[in-house]
């Protein structure tokens, strides 16, 4: 086990010039010799020293009224092999806002008594509201290697700027104030990295790491995509998994999908997602050359699949006459709402984020909460279509993204907590709509002049599920090509890597879980200008241990026609 270093304390030593204490004289010159005496470097603290350790306002970017550690305790080194961490410091803190009416940050650092100099920031996910473990991975981080911490990484995450109620991240509850909303919707990323950075400076004794890297996924894949568009000049490379960039135009597209699935009959339960699923693998999943449970050319099923007329070994999936006759057929009703599901919200309005629409979701192949024993399912089933159908007072069990536009409308829209969210028509809000606009503006994460962050050897690394259920990866495509729109394709080649990966759907799944070496990728790329090599990434629930290439978009992996199926040297990246 590593012992923590022994540091003396400031003021253990005290060295005597010109007969005079030095830290007496450290503002003097002269001594009759003629010479400038230079004040001596600081000197680290021990994880002690920090317990009560103030961060001044001056020190963070943004206005708060300053932050305090509340907690610095020693961990003892854990785990073995991969899974081995360090000794370390483990720092509570809270930054105090501006408004005393305004929610405190509350966060947490990871400081590795063998440090490596370097930083790593975890997004949060949903409405946030609790704090990331700094002993966790990124986004779908593989076991076999270490996470940032046990690599020697300072590692830090915050709550965003509100503490969760009992619906944890589906509470929006917090939006009544307006420095909580900022805060969530990004100011709390630059409040707490530079509250983070002052105390381990301070830790360490050193005047910034040399490296810093973010990593999230889904809210906290925005916030990874924030910090690299808001303050490129503090980080070096961001991992970006199926991000919510567009939020606020994301809870529009939620709120008209959970109009459509509150309709009379229109709400699915999970014996009919089932004969969705099987109908839509035996029209799709040997599109990409071979029938592996996988489907991987989701371009040609999007084009192809027509849930009115398939069929299922013969027997057509809409129920006889479009009226529900049972679990082994849909209505026309529920066909209406998965529709509306595939499809994009467009807007007749102006938006202040400049948004003209949300696209649809990639619904005919993804998982929309099946019976499963798997220990993923309860939440891959909570993150889709939930177990209620949307209702008004909303229900807890309703569809994830139909409880996050309940909350949307009744605290950030409206702050009126009764409000009937099934009232407002996302395409037509009416008296709505201004504030409605405002709030795109805040939230909408879509600058797309990146040359910045470029400009000074900043990379990105983006993936996204081709199955997920609650952020379309059709948006994070969208996002992509509008980089490339803005800043030209070779550009954008130069410092960004976008990836989809079949059957993965939002943050698990039990089709095909993803597990990905990201972490090595980005430092490799940042940190020794290696271009990221061909990828693999690994299933860990559907298939335990297969493998795939994991394909730049827009292609995907085929078949190459021979050889075992869970390889990855046997497939290719495809574009058709």
């Amino acid at each position: 086990m590593p012992m923590q270093r022994a540091v003396p304390s400031l003021f253990s030593v005290a060295p005597v010039l010109c007969g005079v204490p030095l830290l007496a004289v450290l503002s003097l010159s002269g001594c009759g010799s003629g010479d400038t005496l230079q004040p001596t470097a600081a000197q680290p603290l021990n994880c002690a020293q920090l317990a009560g350790k103030t961060v001044p306002a001056s020190a963070i970017g943004l206005p708060t009224t300053g932050a305090s550690v509340t907690a610095a305790t020693v961990m003892p080194a854990s785990g073995s092999g991969a899974q081995a961490t360090g000794e370390y410091c483990l720092v509570s803190g809270a930054i105090s806002p501006v408004d005393p009416a305004a929610p405190q940050i509350k966060f947490q650092i990871a400081m590795p008594t063998r440090w490596n100099s370097k930083i790593m920031m975890f997004g949060g996910g949903g409405y946030d509201g609790t704090i990331p473990a700094p002993t966790g991975n990124v986004p779908a981080g593989p076991t076999a290697q270490s996470t940032p911490l046990g690599r020697g990484y300072a590692v830090f995450a915050s709550d965003s700027g509100h503490q969760a109620n009992a619906l944890g991240s589906e509470d929006g509850s917090f939006a009544v104030n307006d420095e909580a909303i900022n805060n969530f919707d990004g100011d709390a990323l630059k409040k707490t990295r530079d509250a983070a950075v002052y105390l381990i400076d301070a830790r360490y004794a050193v005047k910034a790491p040399k490296r810093a890297y973010f990593a999230g996924g889904s809210s906290g894949g925005r916030e990874a995509l924030a910090v690299v568009q808001r303050w490129p000049q503090d980080w070096d490379g961001s991992i970006v998994l199926y991000p919510a960039w567009a939020a606020a135009s994301l809870d529009l597209q939620f709120g008209r999908i959970t109009r459509a699935l509150a309709a009379p009959g229109a709400y699915l339960d999970p014996a009919k997602r089932k004969v969705l699923l099987d109908t839509v693998l035996a029209s799709c999943d040997a599109l990409d050359g071979v029938a592996d449970g996988l489907i991987s050319n989701v371009a040609a099923c999007n084009a192809s699949f027509n849930p009115a007329t398939a069929t299922l070994n013969g027997t057509p999936l809409r129920c006889a006459g479009g009226a529900d006759t049972g679990d082994t057929c849909l209505s026309d009703a529920q066909i209406a709402a998965l529709n509306v599901y595939d499809t994009p919200i467009t807007f007749g309005y102006t938006l202040g984020s400049g948004e003209t629409q949300y696209p649809g979701f990639n619904v005919y192949g993804a998982d929309l909460g099946i019976a499963n024993p798997s220990a993923l399912q309860p939440t891959v089933t909570t993150l889709a279509l939930g177990m209620s159908q949307p209702a008004s007072p909303m229900p807890t069990s309703a569809p994830y993204m139909s409880v996050f536009w309940d909350q949307w409308i009744r605290y950030f829209v409206t702050r009126d907590p009764n409000y009937n969210s099934l009232t407002v028509d996302p395409q037509n809000p009416g008296s709505l709509q201004a504030r409605i606009s405002q709030l795109t503006g805040l939230q909408d994460v879509n600058k797309t002049d990146l040359s910045a962050f470029n400009a000074k050897g900043g990379k990105i690394l983006m993936a996204h599920g081709m199955a997920d259920a609650l952020v379309s990866t059709r948006s994070s495509e969208q996002y992509y090509q509008r980089l490339q729109a803005t800043m030209g394709a070779s550009k954008v080649a130069n410092f960004v890597r976008f990836y989809e990966i079949p059957g993965y759907g939002h943050a698990v799944s039990t089709v095909f879980n993803a597990s990905w070496d990201s972490l090595t990728t980005l430092e490799n790329w940042v940190e020794n200008g290696v271009t990221p090599p061909a990828q693999i990434v690994a299933d860990t629930a559907g298939v335990p241990g297969r493998t795939r290439p994991l394909c730049e978009y827009p292609t995907f992996p085929r078949y190459s026609g021979s050889g075992d199926v869970n390889v990855a040297a046997n497939f290719t990246c495809a574009s058709q």
